[in-house]
C-alpha cells in the first residue's frame, strides 16, 4: 500500500518539474510564436478579403480561390478587426 501511495506524489513532482523547466526555457518562445502566427494570420485574411473592408489588395479570382479555406475564420476575423482597442492592449 505505501508503494501506491508514493506513486502519485512522484508523478506530481516529476509532472511540477517537468512544468517548471518548460516555463523557465520555452514559455516565452511558445507566446511569441502564436503572437507572430496570429499577425501572420491577420495578413493573409487581410490581403485575400481586403475587398470587405474595402481594401482591394488581390484581384477578386484570386480572392475567389482561396475563400473556401477562409470561410470558417472569417467572423473572428472581422471582430478581431473592428475591436475597439485601449492603449493598455499594446502592453500586452
Amino acid at each position: 500500500m505505501k508503494e501506491e501511495k508514493e506513486e502519485p506524489k512522484k508523478k506530481g513532482i516529476k509532472s511540477a518539474l517537468k512544468e517548471f523547466v518548460y516555463g523557465m526555457a520555452t514559455h516565452d518562445m511558445v507566446r511569441y510564436m502564436l503572437k507572430t502566427r496570429m499577425y501572420l494570420e491577420h495578413l493573409f485574411m487581410l490581403i485575400t478579403l481586403g475587398d470587405m473592408l474595402g481594401i482591394p489588395i488581390l484581384p477578386p479570382y484570386y480572392s475567389l480561390k482561396i475563400l473556401p479555406y477562409a470561410v470558417p475564420n472569417i467572423a473572428t476575423w472581422k471582430k478581431r478587426i473592428f475591436r475597439e482597442r485601449d492603449f493598455t492592449d499594446q502592453l500586452f
